[in-house]
């Protein structure tokens, strides 16, 4: 498929229990839905891939290094490869669109 409707993807998401849920995976590049529950604990560490992300629905805040962001809506983030990131600050649920380039394969490791 190459023809996403996203609020078909929040439910899928949400259906299949788990925080984040990909949707596309090729070489070059993976796409995936990434659902925070509101007042939660993002506990993601750095990935080898460039990452952009799209707030679909919600606000708060995310952390790059040490510098802290607000998001909400519509922002658009982007984070280097092993880059320490992470969303905190947010009292309803954050909905997510991630890409990374290339595909995702998993966190860095501790050293990165």
């Amino acid at each position: 498929m190459s023809v996403w409707n996203l609020t078909d993807l929040i439910v899928d998401t949400r259906r299949s229990g788990a925080n984040f849920k990909d949707f596309l995976r090729v070489e070059s590049m993976s796409c995936g839905m990434y659902i925070l529950p509101g007042g939660g604990e993002d506990d993601q560490t750095p990935h080898r891939e460039d990452e952009i992300y799209v707030i679909v629905r919600g606000s708060g805040q995310i952390l790059i290094d040490d510098t802290s962001h607000p998001v909400s809506e519509g922002s658009v983030i982007f984070v280097p490869a092993n880059v320490v990131h992470r969303f905190h600050s947010y009292a309803e649920d954050l909905e997510i669109l991630v890409v990374f380039a290339p595909a995702y394969s998993g966190r860095a490791s501790a050293s990165a």
